[in-house]
């Protein structure tokens, strides 16, 4: 089978691939900064080759022998993501790899002049194309995962409380980290793929109470909905990524996150949804699951692995 390397394989979108591609019959290779990131991990019979987005030089070496590139950009780095997908669409297209697929973990809009991470897809994108690897992008809007993470679950599980900073006009497509790496691969043989990018979601367009009331459903217990002011919720999620995010720079973060879900809130252009149905006519027979079902399967304990900020 062919062998496809994951760039940032320890964090939480790279495990699900790993998982994934496992399951569908791929050989797997991890890319990260240190050698033993999978060592506590379901993964750690992986093979992991040390390389740094931030030194261009380091990529290819790493990525000798891959036949695809699964890419996840840091979180931390917000606004060096066009640097880096350059970056590694170079060292693709180098190796001759024959598909880098890329989540941006965010909406793609579909015209210039988009603020916080929107723009930064959009130009990321377009120098990714220049690299000439050939490359497909998905924006996957928003992550069921996210649920799971330090800075929602104790609420949720202590209080019966799901605090999330979307606002009354919010509906969102929820996704989970799952489909979005099973999208990823259906896109590796699909040569009307190559060189497109789609924004992918999951099936219901949900606002806050909506959530709750999946979570009610699969739980076993009420959970209400508590809107989290934007700056709240930026203090917040700075403070979940603990020692890795370092505390000279959790102020700046905070206060772009807080800049940026105002903007989700107040925008036209709805960056949580997704067209549902053109997604289905290019992924026929593909639906992604539910959130209740998504929730259900979920082992929500303390004793789960979770990487740092999940």
């Amino acid at each position: 089978m062919p062998l496809v390397t994951v760039v940032g394989a320890s964090g939480r979108q790279g495990l699900a691939q790993l998982s994934q591609l496992k399951a569908a019959g791929y050989e797997v290779r991890a890319i990260s900064r240190k050698a033993d990131a999978l060592k506590n991990t379901p993964f750690a019979d992986v093979e992991v080759r040390t390389a740094d987005l931030f030194d261009p030089a380091t990529l290819a070496p790493a990525f000798e022998g891959s036949d695809a590139i699964f890419f996840n950009h840091p979180v931390q780095a917000r606004a060096q993501r066009a640097d880096l997908a350059e970056a590694v669409g170079k060292a693709g297209a180098a190796v001759g790899v024959s598909r880098l697929v890329w989540s941006t973990s965010s909406w793609i809009p579909d015209r210039p002049g988009d603020p916080f991470t929107y723009g930064w897809n959009t130009e990321a994108i377009n120098r990714l194309w220049r690299t000439g690897v050939p490359a497909t992008v998905f924006g996957s809007v928003l992550f069921m995962d996210n649920l799971l993470t330090n800075w929602v679950r104790p609420k949720l599980l202590q209080d019966g409380v799901f605090v999330y900073p979307h606002g009354p006009k919010v509906r969102a497509n929820w996704i989970s980290l799952d489909d979005v790496a099973r999208i990823m691969i259906a896109a590796l043989d699909r040569p009307d793929f190559e060189g497109s990018w789609m924004n992918i979601g999951g099936p219901e367009a949900l606002q806050g109470p909506d959530v709750a009331a999946a979570l009610s459903e699969a739980l076993d217990r009420e959970i209400r909905f508590e809107y989290s002011a934007p700056a709240e919720f930026g203090r917040d999620l700075a403070l979940a990524f603990g020692d890795s995010m370092p505390a000279e720079r959790r102020d700046q973060f905070a206060k772009d996150i807080e800049a940026f879900y105002i903007y989700n809130n107040e925008s036209p252009t709805r960056p949580f949804e997704v067209d549902v149905d053109y997604q289905r006519s290019r992924l026929p027979g593909f639906e992604p699951e539910r959130l209740v079902d998504w929730a259900r399967r979920q082992d929500w304990t303390d004793e789960a692995y979770r990487p740092s900020g999940g």
